[in-house]
């Protein structure tokens, strides 16, 4: 639904929008402050009648929950009796993180979808040949006035009915974000409402994007990075290659930067820059250690694939680059260049926020926030674009770094990189997924031996960064205006990068 102003974009907008503005707003004098809070589901969901649903007590409970995890609090239950506020002077401390588990399901919004379920529709037209009873193994179509009936506790989904009927009368029907979790970590409750099981969860962000209701959302540290803004602190934007147009034809390239100041950052850099330097890490990496130490190595920079790719293949684990990925290389660039300053990834990813709230990387990103959560701030600052000054946005970043967010990029970066710095390599063969189920695929093909001196680009979401969760405008749309911010680049290739001699320094 990227790309598409539906209901749902339009009251999260809405919602992201209020949290901000209430931490821009925030008085530390006040002690009435978040009391604030309450009134906000009246103004997002007006008046007296529903308008989505049969009650707009329903829809503002909905609304409540939603600013809650915008501002990093957990959901209640319904059976809670809590104010809307709970909590929410805790996030006040710029150094919050989140409390497990990052992606929620409102319970109450959960509109209990069928899930894996076959049947016949309306469209049926009780033909002769009854193709859907012969192909059927258990005997579980029968007829009634002359059309199909599926007997669900015979179905085994075997699909086979779907296939034979010439009219495609019969269908299956999914949970979408069951279907959109390629990792099968979505099942059911006990009252047949979505359930995440965390233990197979990577993050992804998937579920979140395609449930139509709209009813799973992950946490967001909106309010954290406007309180540090606030206080004074030199906040800098790392920026993720997608970011080009996510914001609008008025935001271009050129008027990134200055749209970043006007919310309160003190300057804005690409992460494309951090890409260069893990596409040097991991081209040494493959022609040091592959085939002769190991069978095939798959990239690092995507969060939830590298997890994805542990959990499935664990004794494989090693085959996984150990490169930094661009987000941390960028934020020890910005600290190694600014003492005592603060960094914020700014992207389109879920999963960017579970990486960054690993020990091991807080001293380096102390943020992450979506292209969809910034929007939300530009809102709240009701930020002009026309305004805005047009300034140099190329901080040394390749073309080759700035394609990252496409699938394949990654891959053919490091091409090309082991081409120019190690010719005597050979030729290197790739093969690259994206979505986890098509990762799956791969890894079960890699572990038979198929990908032996492969380099494995593995991306959880399908078509790249692009199509990460926190993404605004169209995932074909994002991927051209990639393609054209690639080749404008002054430098082509990562071994061109101004910043290659840091790298060790930034390895420590």
């Amino acid at each position: 639904m990227r790309g598409i102003t539906t209901t749902i974009n339009e009251i999260r907008q809405q919602v992201f929008a209020e949290i901000a503005a209430l931490s821009y707003e925030y008085d530390k004098n006040d002690k009435d402050f978040f009391k604030k809070m309450e009134h906000i589901p009246y103004r997002v969901v007006p008046g007296e009648e529903s308008t989505h649903s049969d009650s707009v007590f329903l829809e503002r409970a909905i609304v409540a929950e939603r600013m809650r995890l915008a501002m990093g609090l957990p959901v209640r239950k319904a059976s809670e009796q809590l104010p809307v506020s709970d909590g929410a002077q805790e996030c006040i401390i710029p150094e919050k993180y989140y409390e497990p588990p990052l992606v929620n399901i409102i319970k109450f919004a959960c509109h209990k979808c069928p899930d894996n379920v076959v049947h016949v529709t309306d469209t049926c037209q009780g033909c002769l040949s009854r193709s859907c009873h012969v192909v059927c193994p258990k005997d579980a179509i029968s007829f009634k006035d002359g059309k199909s009936v599926i007997d669900q506790e015979k179905c085994i989904k075997c699909g086979k009915c779907i296939e034979a009927c010439p009219y495609g009368a019969i269908v299956r029907q999914e949970r979408p974000c069951a279907k959109a979790c390629g990792a099968g970590a979505i099942g059911s409750d006990e009252y047949g409402r979505a359930d995440i099981n965390y233990e197979r969860c990577v993050s992804c962000g998937m579920c979140l994007a395609n449930c139509p209701f709209g009813a799973i959302a992950d946490k967001a540290q909106i309010f954290q990075v406007i309180q540090a803004i606030k206080e004074g602190t030199h906040v800098y934007a790392a920026m993720a290659p997608a970011i080009t147009g996510q914001f609008g034809a008025k935001c271009t390239p050129e008027k990134i930067r200055s749209a970043m100041k006007a919310l309160g950052f003190r300057d804005a850099v690409e992460v494309a820059i951090g890409a260069d330097l893990c596409t040097l890490q991991e081209a040494e990496d493959f022609v040091n250690e592959v085939p002769d130490k190991l069978p095939w190595m798959g990239t690092s920079c995507c969060p939830a694939w590298s997890v994805f790719a542990k959990q499935t293949l664990p004794d494989r684990a090693n085959c996984i680059s150990m490169a930094l990925t661009p987000m941390v290389l960028t934020g020890r660039l910005l600290k190694k260049q600014h003492p005592g300053c603060k960094v914020v990834f700014i992207g389109p990813c879920v999963a960017k926020k579970l990486e960054a709230s690993r020990k091991s990387i807080r001293s380096d990103v102390d943020f992450v926030l979506t292209f969809e959560e910034v929007l939300g701030m530009f809102k709240a600052k009701n930020v002009d674009f026309d305004k805005l000054e047009e300034t140099d946005c190329m901080h040394g970043a390749s073309g080759d770094g700035r394609a990252f967010a496409v699938s394949g990029g990654v891959a053919e970066a490091v091409v090309n990189v082991i081409k120019e710095k190690y010719p005597e390599y050979g030729d290197v063969k790739v093969q690259t997924a994206n979505g986890l189920a098509e990762c799956k695929k791969m890894l079960i093909m890699a572990k038979a031996g198929k990908y032996d001196g492969y380099l494995l680009e593995g991306m959880a979401c399908p078509g790249g960064c692009v199509a990460g969760a926190g993404t605004v405008q169209p995932i074909a749309k994002s991927a051209n205006a990639i393609k054209i911010h690639k080749d404008v680049s002054t430098n082509k290739h990562a071994y061109e990068s101004n910043y290659k001699d840091v790298l060790s320094e930034l390895e420590d």
